[in-house]
């Protein structure tokens, strides 16, 4: 199975595609904040489990380098010089994010198409990662290039990047017009963006269907599993992948039509046939196999959405199941004490 080779879909839902940009963000936002009111005013906050923000104690304040709002008063007060407060690892959180909205992001069959279950998922990571002084930055991956958003705090920079994402023209795969992929415009491209970009250590998302630059040759790397490799050497990276169920297999629809999303090609095939159907169906699960393989040696955290599932409780369940592996106590080595 080649990128994009799916059935060329109805709308996605129209009680979703009528409403405005605003209308679709503030059901957006309530959703996010209301499935994930849990994780979101917890003791513990974060993605992954990385930088702390324990206080480590105070240091003598810098002018021109520290900002006045992590002056400790307490220990200035004592000391009569003045002092800042420390915290454990980073100081703060920057987040950049690398945002697949190439023609095959545009699919769907279920209540989201890809392309707004990866919007819900920034809004998702946007809150769950904001906090004092933390930074949000994006690379959105589009058929004309990467476009960069700067990595800033607080709530209306967050708004105004899914406001950006949700409002984006569209190009679906079947347009005359529309033209295939090209390097500067592939997932390697944006993860050496991202690189270029991100200089201090921090979390990098990347939030794609992957399927741009999987070989056919299962044991060949991916494209995107070098660049992606040198990510995760210096920063926690999460790897969302984006899923609709008709590319993991075909209903019995009789005649449909076949569409690459990149290039426009079409092809029509008869689904009756069982046969068929068992093909792609086996050929889907070794493609997705051959995805978890490659996202695993790259060394990143590996988040699965589909369009047909409960997006956010998947989300919290990750979350969960990544701070119990936090907390777990190390096994001792072998031949160690225990």
């Amino acid at each position: 199975m080649r990128r994009g080779r799916v059935p060329v879909p109805g709308p996605a839902d129209p009680t979703l595609t009528d409403l405005t940009p605003n209308q679709r963000l503030r059901r957006l936002e309530l959703t996010v904040t209301r499935r994930l009111d849990g994780l979101l005013h917890g003791e513990r906050h974060g993605l992954l489990p990385g930088p702390g923000s324990e206080p480590a104690g105070s240091r003598e304040y810098r002018p021109g380098e520290d900002e006045v709002r992590r002056m400790d008063w307490s220990v200035t007060a004592r000391t009569a010089v003045p002092h800042v407060r420390e915290v454990d690892a980073d100081r703060e959180l920057t987040t950049w994010l690398l945002v697949d909205a190439s023609p095959s992001m545009e699919y769907g069959t279920a209540e989201l198409d890809k392309r707004e279950l990866a919007v819900a998922a920034v809004a998702t990571i946007g809150f769950l990662t904001a906090g004092s002084g933390n930074r949000l930055g994006a690379q959105v991956l589009t058929p004309y290039g990467l476009h960069r958003v700067p990595a800033r705090g607080g709530r209306s920079h967050l708004i105004g990047l899914l406001r950006g994402l949700l409002a984006a023209p569209r190009q679906t795969g079947h347009h005359p017009d529309a033209r295939p992929s090209t390097d500067e415009t592939d997932l390697s491209a944006g993860l050496g963006a991202v690189q270029r970009t991100a200089h201090r250590r921090g979390l990098v998302v990347v939030i794609s269907d992957f399927l741009d630059g999987l070989p056919d040759d299962p044991r060949s790397p991916a494209a995107w599993e070098r660049p992606l490799r040198r990510l995760a050497v210096r920063h926690q990276v999460l790897a969302v992948e984006i899923v609709d169920p008709r590319e993991l297999e075909l209903p019995d629809v009789g005649l449909i039509t076949l569409a690459d999303p990149e290039t426009g090609a079409r092809r029509e095939v008869w689904t009756g046939d069982p046969g068929l159907r068992e093909r792609y169906a086996t050929a889907a699960a070794a493609q997705r196999d051959q995805l978890r393989q490659a996202l695993r040696r790259a060394g990143a955290a590996h988040l699965a959405l589909r369009t047909d599932r409960d997006w956010a409780t998947d989300i919290v369940r990750h979350v969960h199941a990544q701070r119990r592996l936090a907390l777990a106590p190390a096994a001792p080595r072998r031949g160690g004490a225990a």
